[in-house]
């Protein structure tokens, strides 16, 4: 007797899986019968790299025109504060100090200023 009943158990698991799965999201398409079928729409996660890419462009941005406003003596002094201060202040000293992209930002900006 409890074979009998594998098979609808079988179904029924397919038919709550796919229930779950349409939580999501559902795609309906007419069938070459004319029956319109609900499928769950596959949700693929993306991560946001053209926005990462653009934060980190304008940070180097920021980085360069700062270079170039305070100047490098000036830049390195008050990065070299930040240094003795707090495990925070450490922190942005090491995103803040500067780098070969950041010179280069610097110098193209000084190129174009007056």
């Amino acid at each position: 007797m409890p074979q009998a009943h594998v098979p609808f158990d079988k179904r029924l698991k397919r038919i709550v899986r796919r229930h779950d799965r349409m939580a999501n999201g559902v795609v309906r398409t007419v069938g070459p019968d004319g029956l319109i079928v609900a499928r769950p729409r596959i949700y693929h996660p993306r991560f946001p790299l053209k926005g990462i890419l653009a934060l980190v462009g304008a940070g180097f941005l920021f980085k360069g025109l700062l270079f170039f406003y305070l100047g490098s003596d000036d830049y390195t002094a008050r990065l070299a504060v930040l240094q003795q201060g707090t495990v925070i202040e450490q922190a942005g000293a090491w995103v803040m100090q500067p780098d070969p992209a950041t010179t280069f930002i610097a110098g193209q900006i000084a190129l174009l200023a007056p």
